[in-house]
């Protein structure tokens, strides 16, 4: 069975934790339209604070994106992998795997903080999300609301 992966990571540092450039951050898109690609690779888009949020895409193998995904008895089991593991927040009960049938999606959602080893530079912040289909779909099928949603975010301070 076919499967789609988008996976959209958001960085920003404390100077876009407030103000104009929060309210720019925080309208950035949770899906893209999916570029015509193999179904082994990824559609991977990057939104960095140094480039305004703007939005930059490629392909990646899946075996490289942060999320297991596995098929069994009809279904597609998924569960991102939370990476590193001194990230902020921590977790110590996540949701369990989402199993999808065909024709379903899910959209799941992280985030991170971390500091300088030393504590000698800025905060920076991660938001990773997760666009999972099972089944073909259309181009801008991420771009609707997900069968599932999964908020895995927590308070980053």
């Amino acid at each position: 069975m076919e499967i789609t992966v988008q996976w959209i990571r958001t960085s920003w540092t404390k100077r876009s934790r407030g103000g104009e450039a929060a309210a720019r951050r925080n309208a950035a898109p949770v899906g893209f339209t999916i570029p015509n690609a193999p179904s082994s690779l990824a559609h991977v888009v990057r939104m960095h604070e140094r480039d305004g949020f703007e939005p930059s895409g490629g392909q990646e193998e899946l075996g490289k994106v942060d999320v297991q995904l596995r098929e069994a008895d009809g279904r597609l089991r998924v569960l991102p992998r939370v990476q590193p593991l001194f990230a902020v927040p921590a977790r110590p009960r996540r949701p369990p795997a989402v199993r999808l049938v065909p024709g379903q999606w899910v959209r799941w959602q992280l985030n991170y903080r971390f500091s300088s080893a030393a504590g000698t530079q800025d905060w920076s912040y991660w938001l990773d999300t997760f666009n999972v289909a099972y089944g073909p779909v259309t181009a801008d099928a991420f771009s609707s609301e997900p069968t599932v949603f999964i908020d895995e975010r927590g308070p980053l301070r």
